[in-house]
């Protein structure tokens, strides 16, 4: 996942700051709410609207009273000098105009951040002792008493005391009301660009996947499957896009708050940190048990995907053979058996993330009934007001609720993981079919091949598939390649455009080796028809026009028709704008045929390569197509791959393989008469008649 993340994280770091900064403004918002909620109760609500224990106006003998309360000297010369004996005229505090003589306090501020704590306390402690308070009372004790103290001295001073507590429930919430719209819209602007993020880098994998897979030679195509490729580009992708746009907030914003919340915590009341502390240290041991259950099972779950969509596939594809042989209970039972090996599975995850939701519910309430119990206690004793046990609370949820967030990305991470490493697998395969550095350019007025002593083995093979390959083709002839199955025919006019490269030896196009040119290029002078008919889902006329979309319908046209394919598509609706469904079909086995040599030809390349190209094809359209071609590409290299000696007994050249090797290189007469292979091949198919009167006939 990390390496998946360097490689594409890179455009989107400027984001992921903004992210983060987003992120910060939101866990700092929430975490400032339960405070001002704790204010509002403690002080807006039990004390009238006094939030701190520095009175602002005291009237002359409670001035006096609460300096012969203080027990340093010291400390009561100081709250003299900040509260000197004056009257005020329009003073403007609380709208009070005061004519009598007061004391007005005017030192450093009314925030008791801007005092010492010392003489703060201090002064706490002297006004509860007016009220004859105990002596010993705790500091919690002696702020709430000297609150309530300075709100009495208010109300005999003539102020509005509803008026001054609804001032300051009003202003707390105003706060809070602004505090939490910046956390509303920090919430949604981090939603919405991790979600870009997310998606851009899905986006990024799905395209790289796709263009890597079809850089793929042969070789590598065959270390994996059709079905692992959909899996991997689609389900493994989309996992990874889930963690990128849940893990981006959870990650980073669940920390924040948990060590926020501890933080503050710790800050209200560290007596009961010890309920947290036990609270966290039950949900990680769950979630570890949870995550060592689970994250081995993801492994095995992605791959039994693929065996899915495998079966799913070869089931969908090969329905006409199921049905034709009746299978189709033994196809029921394999899709089953898959089927629900990979159900048992979910349904374990599922079930373990099911049981940790109310588990983590319990460690929650049960967790709230402790901080409730125990704080009733310290309410009772006074060392607490409700406002701070509600604030704890909150701040407890806030704690708990954040490693829930990791514990549900620890749920998806182990599965995103196993993703990331399965498409990194398809991204980091080697391709051993690569352009040189310094490419050299293959002259393209012609198409000569040649083969130079070729070897060929399969990667991981012990034995040659092709060996001592040793030929020439010339532009204007017709080269064909016989053999039985299995004698490597495909595998040597794979070796032409670079689909496999040859083990040892040369094949040269135009007197370049293929290993020295560019694919491209070297493609480019190439018209290939393989085995099996490929055609794409649009119409004929884009199917032909694959090669040149801006080719003219004049040359499409012509190729249709040298490609015997003109009737069929002019006895069609739309005729070349006629829908091709996705692999062709909707149309016959020798309609794709004639329609993928017909896609060739609109290319109008050096060389031809037919692999088989024929073998749909009737007897008389078979013909009549090889009589045009021969017209057509008469100044071009053709090579044809055939198992119907009738396809090339015409041919300039006619090689012949048996296990990999060249048997017989001549042309058909010639062949009859000194190679068994090829007699054996021909009198398979053909008359005594016809053998006896092609041995006779002067090539």
């Amino acid at each position: 996942m990390i390496k998946l993340l360097r490689r594409y994280g890179g455009p989107y770091l400027g984001l992921l700051f903004v992210v983060l900064i987003l992120l910060i403004v939101r866990a700092f918002s929430e975490l400032a709410l339960p405070q001002y909620m704790s204010g509002i109760v403690d002080y807006g609500i039990a004390q009238q609207g006094v939030d701190s224990p520095i009175p602002q106006v005291l009237t002359v003998a409670t001035f006096g009273e609460i300096r012969a309360n203080f027990d340093d000297p010291a400390l009561g010369n100081r709250f003299a000098q900040y509260y000197p004996l004056q009257t005020l005229h329009n003073h403007g505090w609380r709208d009070i105009e005061f004519t009598q003589p007061v004391a007005a306090f005017h030192g450093l501020g009314a925030n008791v951040r801007n005092w010492e704590q010392e003489f703060i306390d201090a002064l706490a402690r002297a006004i509860a002792r007016t009220e004859n308070a105990d002596p010993y009372l705790t500091q919690p004790q002696a702020n709430q008493i000297a609150m309530g103290v300075i709100a009495a001295e208010y109300a005999r001073l003539g102020v509005d005391m509803e008026a001054f507590q609804m001032s300051y429930v009003w202003r707390m919430g105003g706060l809070m009301m602004a505090i939490t719209i910046i956390s509303i819209l920090a919430a949604i602007g981090q939603g919405f660009i991790s979600a870009r993020i997310a998606t851009g880098v899905a986006r990024k994998l799905r395209l790289d996947i796709f263009n890597k897979v079809t850089s793929f030679t042969n070789t590598e195509y065959n270390n994996f499957s059709t079905a692992t490729f959909i899996t991997r580009s689609t389900n493994d992708v989309n996992q990874v896009q889930s963690i990128l746009a849940m893990g981006i907030r959870m990650i980073i914003y669940s920390p924040i708050m948990a060590a926020g919340g501890i933080v503050m915590v710790v800050t209200t009341d560290a007596s009961m940190a010890w309920i947290l502390f036990l609270a966290i240290g039950l949900i990680l041991g769950f979630v570890a048990l949870f995550y060592a259950l689970a994250a081995p099972r993801f492994r095995v779950i992605q791959k039994l995907i693929d065996k899915v969509n495998l079966v799913t596939r070869e089931g969908l594809t090969g329905i006409m053979v199921i049905r034709a042989f009746g299978t189709q209970k033994h196809e029921e039972a394999r899709f089953d058996d898959v089927n629900t090996n990979l159900f048992g599975k979910q349904l374990f995850i599922a079930r373990a993330a099911a049981f940790q939701m109310p588990v983590i519910m319990a460690i929650m309430n049960m967790s709230t009934i402790l901080i409730v119990w125990f704080g009733a206690h310290s309410i009772q004793a006074g060392n607490l007001q409700v406002g701070h046990m509600m604030a704890f609370i909150q701040y407890a949820m806030f704690i708990i609720m954040s490693f829930l967030m990791l514990s549900m990305v620890f749920i998806m991470m182990p599965r995103a993981s196993v993703a990331a490493q399965r498409i990194m697998e398809v991204l980091d395969t080697e391709i051993v079919v690569n352009d040189p550095a310094s490419p050299t350019p293959i002259p393209a007025d012609r198409g000569d091949i040649e083969f130079r002593n070729v070897k060929f083995k399969f990667a991981g093979a012990e034995g040659y598939a092709l060996s001592d390959i040793s030929f020439t083709a010339k532009s204007g002839e017709i080269t064909a390649f016989v053999g039985s199955t299995g004698s490597g025919k495909s595998s040597l006019i794979n070796l032409i455009p670079r689909f496999y490269d040859a083990t040892e030896g040369q094949v040269l196009v135009n007197g370049v080796d293929v290993r020295d040119a560019a694919q491209k290029d070297l493609r480019g002078l190439i018209g290939y028809i393989p085995q099996k008919a490929v055609l794409f889902s649009g119409t004929i006329e884009s199917n032909i026009k694959y090669s040149n979309s801006n080719m003219s319908n004049a040359d499409m046209e012509l190729a249709a028709n040298v490609a015997q394919a003109t009737e069929f598509i002019l006895e069609k609706t739309e005729q070349y704008n006629e829908e091709i469904a996705q692999g062709g079909t909707n149309v016959s086995g020798g309609q794709r045929q004639r329609l993928s040599i017909a896609r060739a030809i609109a290319k109008n390349p050096k060389i031809y390569i037919f692999d088989d190209s024929f073998s749909a094809l009737d007897f008389k359209t078979d013909a009549t197509l090889r009589q045009a071609l021969g017209e057509h590409t008469k100044d071009a290299t053709t090579l044809i791959v055939a198992q119907r000696i009738g396809t090339i007994k015409n041919a300039h050249r006619i090689i012949v393989l048996d296990e990999g090797k060249i048997v017989g290189d001549g042309r058909h007469r010639d062949l009859l008469k000194n190679c068994e292979v090829y007699h054996q091949i021909a009198a398979s198919q053909l008359s005594d008649e016809e053998l006896a009167r092609d041995m006779e006939v002067t090539a």
